[in-house]
């Protein structure tokens, strides 16, 4: 197994650039962030190439975040500040060799919603697919995230078939999907074929994997098993420094 270095949450506190290169030097793979916007992508990919690392992706905005704003592209009022941050995404992520993007869709539940996001998901994908970006969907739980319009792979798979897209794909987010559904292994094997990227983190606390309910031993194990070569994404908090959390990425029993 390899990993990619959530910097969303993993060396947090140090500007975008310097994050990067803590994750080369502890030992991982790859990085992924959440939301780089307030870095020029240059200094990140100027980055990126001193560390010889790729980033995997990043998020559309959240929006008014003041606001309580968690994401855009489902809200029926907001689809012109959704489609601003779905361009700003796909150009951040080609300016800097990212592979994907994850969309986010925001508080908003019912049928119009639900059409809201599946019509700005096409638009995303249609965007993308000259850059040879992937588009991402991901459930979030409801007890994190309660009025989340994604919360099962269920309705994501029913989403992706729906849109239709071969550059759209789900985020396998297992702290969000143990809560949700549970089973992980039989749910992975089940959702294998519209998987676009895999993270994951100790649940209930969402901290590093060598805690909490999860087998992560096991699990990265069945990864591996179904023939799954792409870093997982190390997407988990650590109430403090991030190296005293690593001692699983060093553990042979986490390599599958």
């Amino acid at each position: 197994m390899s990993f990619s270095a959530n910097l969303g949450f993993l060396w947090a506190e140090l500007p975008l650039p310097d994050a990067i290169i803590a994750a080369k030097t502890a030992g991982f793979d790859a990085v992924e962030c959440h939301w780089p916007y307030d870095t020029a992508p240059e200094d990140v990919k100027a980055a990126l190439e001193d560390a010889g690392l790729r980033m995997l992706g990043l998020n559309t905005s959240r929006g008014a975040v003041e606001a309580g704003e968690m994401g855009l592209s489902a809200l029926p009022d907001r689809v012109e500040a959704a489609r601003y941050a779905i361009d700003q995404a796909i150009a951040y992520a080609s300016g800097i060799n990212a592979r994907s993007v994850h969309v986010m869709s925001g508080f908003a539940q019912g049928q119009v919603a639900d059409r809201t996001f599946r019509d700005n998901l096409a638009y995303a994908c249609e965007q993308a697919a000259p850059h040879g970006i992937t588009i991402l969907i991901e459930p979030l739980n409801q007890q994190d995230a309660p009025g989340y319009h994604l919360q099962t792979t269920h309705k994501a798979r029913e989403i992706i078939d729906t849109v239709a897209a071969p550059n759209l794909k789900l985020m396998f987010d297992c702290y969000h999907l143990q809560i949700m559904q549970g089973d992980l292994t039989r749910l992975l094997t089940d959702c294998l074929p519209i998987i676009g990227h895999i993270q994951f983190a100790s649940v209930p606390d969402r901290g590093a994997p060598d805690r909490g309910a999860l087998n992560y031993p096991h699990i990265f194990h069945h990864i591996r098993k179904l023939g799954w070569t792409t870093p997982l994404g190390a997407e988990y908090k650590t109430n403090g420094p991030t190296e005293p959390t690593l001692g699983w990425l060093y553990d042979p029993a986490y390599r599958g």
